[in-house]
């Protein structure tokens, strides 16, 4: 015995269809029309907000990105000269160094 399904399913949507009242229909209408408002509406405002640390962390990545590379010979070169003797550090330069590196610390933390 064969059943043509088609006709089957044919026949079932349309009686789902004619069970809905008229007020189901108009229902179901308006939840439709609303989500798909809801939609637009949400891809219309969507927006990104960076935290201020986020913000941060990127001014320290750029400055960081901004500084030289290592110098691995000028390295060797100073270690070898302290080794001889030869490098000789002014008090005064140093005082100077620590000081702005000092600074630059603050200013990193104000930031936060």
């Amino acid at each position: 015995m064969a059943m043509d399904i088609k006709q089957s399913n044919a026949a079932n949507a349309a009686r789902v269809r004619a069970s809905n009242t008229p007020a189901q229909q108009v229902q179901q209408q308006s939840a439709k029309t609303e989500q798909t408002q809801g939609n637009s509406a949400a891809h219309k405002n969507d927006s990104v907000v960076i935290t201020s640390q986020a913000q941060q962390l990127q001014g320290i990545q750029s400055r960081m990105a901004a500084l030289p590379d290592v110098d691995q010979k000028k390295i060797a070169e100073i270690k070898q000269a302290i080794a001889e003797g030869r490098y000789k550090v002014d008090p005064e330069k140093l005082a100077a160094n620590i000081a702005r590196f000092e600074k630059d610390m603050q200013d990193l933390d104000s930031d936060a």
